[in-house]
C-alpha cells in the first residue's frame, strides 16, 4: 500500500511507535578525522567521518559540535576560598575531559544517519538535547525506515526514551504531506 498519510493536521503525521532508544546507561565512543577543543566557549567540534555509538545507537555525520554545561561563574567569597584551600589534584571538568553527564546538546550536520535496533533515519542536520533526551532530524528529505516500511518528510522528532516518533511534512513541498509506504506482512509458506 503506497500513499500520504493524513493526520488531524495535515502536515504532521500521527506517531510512529516502537522505534529509535537511546541506552543512557552506556558509555559513548566517538571517532573523528579530527577534534578541535574550545574550553573558552566550552565545546568539541568533530569533523570528517564522524561516527558515535552508545549501545545499539550508531550515528554518523560529516561534523558534529557538542555544547558542554556551563559552570556558572564563581563568586569572589568562593574564588577566595579556592586560593585559601590548600592545592590538591583535580580532574579537568572541560570538554576534553567531560563526561556524558556534562553534555547539554550535540549538533550534526552533512548527511547525517541515524540507526538504533532495526530503525534507519537520515537526514541533513540534527539535533540531540541530553537533558530532554529528544533527537530532531531536519533536510530536505528526512527518512525514516524499519525493514521495508519507510516514511519520508523533512522533520523527524524522536522522543529517545520511549522510542516514539513524529514525522511532519515539507511546508514548502509539492504536496506539503508525509509520505509512507507500509510492506504487508509475509505470509507463511505451505
Amino acid at each position: 500500500m503506497i500513499g500520504p498519510v493524513a493526520a488531524q493536521d495535515a502536515s504532521k503525521a500521527g506517531a510512529l511507535n516502537n522505534g529509535m532508544k537511546l541506552s543512557s546507561d552506556q558509555p559513548i565512543q566517538i571517532d573523528s578525522d579530527r577534534l578541535d577543543v574550545h574550553n573558552d566557549v566550552g565545546t568539541a567540534t568533530f569533523t570528517g567521518n564522524v561516527t558515535v555509538i552508545q549501545g545499539t545507537t550508531l550515528m554518523k555525520a560529516g561534523s558534529m559540535i557538542v555544547y558542554y554545561v556551563k559552570k556558572p561563574e564563581k563568586t569572589d567569597a568562593e574564588k577566595a576560598a579556592d586560593k585559601a584551600a590548600p592545592k590538591t589534584e583535580t580532574k579537568s571538568a572541560g570538554p576534553a575531559g567531560a563526561g556524558a553527564q556534562d553534555i547539554d546538546h550535540i549538533e550534526v550536520n552533512d548527511k547525517v544517519y541515524v540507526k538504533s535496533e532495526d530503525q534507519v533515519a537520515t537526514g541533513d542536520h540534527g539535533t540531540f538535547d541530553m537533558k530532554t533526551q529528544v533527537l530532531v532530524l531536519t533536510g530536505s528529505k528526512v527518512v525514516l525506515s524499519q525493514g521495508d516500511n519507510v516514511g519520508v518528510g523533512c522533520k523527524l522528532t524522536v522522543q529517545m526514551k520511549s522510542g516514539q516518533a513524529q514525522l511532519e511534512s515539507c511546508k514548502n513541498g509539492q504536496t506539503g504531506r508525509v509520505s509512507i509506504v507500509v510492506a504487508p506482512k509475509s505470509a507463511p509458506k505451505n
